[in-house]
C-alpha cells in the first residue's frame, strides 16, 4: 500500500531529480538541505513526501492524507503525530534507482542516509549512537557496483545494514540470506525489501558467519564494520577487534563457505605496519583453494584516518576536550599496533578447484568505470585461461584487441620514433600498459584471424629479427596484456 502511494506521487529517483533540479539534488547528496527545502516549497504530493522523508520536516496531516494511507502508516509506525495536527516520519525513506530502472526505496534511521538532514551524526547533529542503521553511501554503492551479477542459487549479505546488498542480490539469486549483529538492522532490511517490491530474504541475527553455521553459498557480499578504531562504540562501523582482525577473519573464513566457482566480495580496511609489506599482509589473508583479486583504492595516514571517522560520528561537534581525548585514543591505538597508515579497498575471492591459485594484490587509486561486476568476472576468467595455457599453447591461440583500447605514443616533439608506446583502456578499470615496439605491433594486428605465433613470425620478418628468439621472448608480454584485459582470447 505504501509503495503504491509513493510511486503514484512520483517519489522516485527520476521524480526527485525533476522536482529538485540537478544542483539541489547534488547538494542533497552532500548533506546540504537548503536547496532542496527551497525547491520543495510547493504543496504538491511530491513536495510533501520530500519534506517528510528526505528532509525530516513535519507536514500537515491534511496534506499527507491526500498522498499516503495515513492511518495505516501511523499504525505501522512509519509516521508519528507531532505538534498540533502535523505528522513526522519515524524513518528515512529514500528513492533508489535499480540497475535496470527499478524503483527501489532504502529505509534507514532518520538523518542516517547520504544526503540526510544530519548525516550519520543524526538529525539533531549529536554524535551518532550505538545501533543506528545507515542508508546508502559511497561504500555500499561501490560494493554493489563491483559485485558479480551472474544468476546464483544462494547469496549471503553479511552485515546487511539497511539491506542494499540483499536488495541487489534479490535480482539474480534464488535465495537471499541477510545477517547482522544489530537486530534493528534486520528489521530495517525487511522494510527495505518489502517497500522495494523485492522478495523477502531470510534474516538472521549474529556476528560474522556464526548465524549461518557451516552452510555454503554461491555469492557472499559484505560491507562490514571495517573501521580500525579503539573499541567498538558504533556497531555500524567499528569492528570491535584489534586492528584489521575483523576483516582478516571475514576473508579467511569465507573460503570454506563458498560453493565451487562461488564469489566472496568485501570492502575492507587494512593496516600498513612498520617493517611489513602491506601486500604480503593481505596475501596471508587469502584462504586455501581460492583465487583472489585485492585492490587498494586509497591510503590515509593515521591522523587523516582518525579525523575522518571522528567526523563521521559527529564527535567534532561535541565538547572539545572529549573530542581531543577520543582523537588521542585513536593515535594510542595505532601506536600500539605499529601502524603508520590504513588502506581501503576491495577484496574478491573465487573458490576454484585448480591446483594452483592466483592472487593479485595491487594499488589502483585511479578512476574506474562502474559497474565493474563484469570486469571482475572477466579478471578471474583470464586467470583460468593463463593457468591452463603454457607459452606454446599461448602462441597457438588467437587474440582480439579489447574494445575501446587506444594507443598513445610518447616522445620528444619532432623525434622520428616515440620513446615508448602506451595502450590505454577507456572502459572498466581504465588501465594503461607500456609496451615495446613488438608489443604495440602485436596488439595492433590482433583481430582474431591469426595465431599469436604467426603474428610474431610476420613481425620478425618486418624487423629483421630471428623469429625463434621473438617467439621465446614475447610470450611474457602477451601474457601480461591478457592478464590486464587488453587482449582477449578468441575461442571457437
Amino acid at each position: 500500500m505504501l509503495r503504491e502511494a509513493l510511486l503514484a506521487a512520483d517519489f522516485t529517483a527520476d521524480g526527485l531529480l525533476e522536482l529538485l533540479g540537478a544542483p539541489a539534488y547534488a547538494a542533497l547528496a552532500r548533506g546540504e538541505t537548503v536547496p532542496a527545502l527551497r525547491a520543495s516549497r510547493g504543496e504538491g504530493p511530491l513536495d510533501s513526501l520530500v519534506r517528510l522523508f528526505l528532509l525530516q520536516q513535519p507536514v500537515p496531516r491534511a496534506r499527507l492524507a491526500a498522498v499516503l494511507p495515513v492511518a495505516a502508516c501511523e499504525a505501522a509506525g512509519w509516521l508519528t503525530a507531532v505538534g498540533g495536527d502535523e505528522l513526522a516520519a519515524s524513518v528515512d525513506v529514500r528513492p533508489y534507482g535499480g540497475p535496470d530502472g527499478e524503483d527501489w526505496f532504502i529505509v534507514s534511521d532518520l538523518g542516517c542516509a547520504v544526503g540526510g538532514a544530519g548525516g550519520a551524526a543524526g538529525a539533531d547533529g549529536a554524535p551518532a549512537e550505538e545501533g543506528v542503521v545507515l542508508g546508502v553511501g559511497g561504500a555500499s554503492t561501490t560494493l554493489a557496483g563491483i559485485t558479480v551479477r551472474t544468476p546464483v542459487g544462494a547469496a549471503l549479505d553479511l552485515g546487511t545494514g539497511s539491506g542494499i546488498q540483499a536488495l541487489h542480490a534479490s535480482r539474480h539469486a534464488t535465495r537471499v540470506t541477510a545477517t547482522d549483529l544489530n537486530p534493528r538492522a534486520l528489521h530495517v532490511t525487511r522494510l527495505t525489501l518489502a517497500l522495494s517490491g523485492a522478495p523477502a530474504a531470510e534474516v538472521l541475527e549474529g556476528s560474522l558467519f556464526e548465524p549461518v553455521g557451516d552452510r555454503t553459498f554461491d555469492l557472499i557480499v559484505s560491507n562490514p564494520p571495517f573501521v580500525i578504531s579503539p573499541g567498538a562504540r558504533l556497531t555500524y562501523r567499528d569492528g570491535g577487534m584489534s586492528g584489521d582482525a575483523l576483516c582478516r577473519a571475514l576473508v579467511q573464513q569465507a573460503g570454506e563457505r563458498l560453493n565451487p566457482g562461488g564469489y566472496a566480495q568485501f570492502l575492507a580496511n587494512w593496516q600498513h605496519v612498520d617493517g611489513e609489506d602491506w601486500t604480503e599482509r593481505l596475501r596471508s589473508w587469502v584462504p586455501r583453494g581460492c583465487d583472489a583479486w585485492i585492490v587498494q583504492r586509497e591510503v590515509q595516514d593515521v591522523t587523516q584516518y582518525a579525523e575522518l571517522w571522528l567526523r563521521d560520528a559527529g564527535d567534532h561537534r561535541a565538547d572539545p576536550a572529549a573530542y581531543a581525548a577520543r582523537y588521542d585514543a585513536w593515535l594510542d591505538e595505532f601506536a600500539a599496533l605499529d601502524t603508520r597508515a590504513v588502506g581501503f579497498g576491495w577484496i574478491t575471492l573465487r573458490r576454484t578447484g585448480a591446483p594452483r591459485t592466483s592472487i593479485t594484490v595491487e594499488e589502483w587509486p585511479h578512476p574506474v568505470e562502474q559497474p565493474l561486476g563484469d570486469a571482475v568476472r572477466a579478471h578471474f576468467a583470464r586467470q583460468d585461461y593463463l593457468r591452463d595455457h603454457d607459452d606454446a599453447a599461448l602462441l597457438a591461440d588467437r587474440f582480439r584487441l579489447a574494445a575501446e583500447v587506444v594507443q598513445e605514443q610518447v616522445g620528444l616533439p619532432g623525434a622520428e620514433d616515440p620513446e615508448h608506446v602506451v595502450l590505454r583502456q577507456n572502459r572498466g578499470m581504465r588501465r594503461a600498459a607500456r609496451v615495446d615496439t613488438v608489443g604495440a605491433g602485436f596488439a595492433g594486428v590482433c583481430d582474431g584471424s591469426m595465431t599469436a605465433g604467426r603474428i610474431l613470425d610476420a613481425i620478425a620478418q618486418l624487423l629483421g629479427e630471428d623469429p625463434v628468439v621473438l617467439r621465446s621472448n614475447t610470450p611474457a608480454q602477451i601474457r601480461s596484456l591478457v592478464e590486464q584485459g587488453f587482449l582477449e582470447p578468441v575461442t571457437g
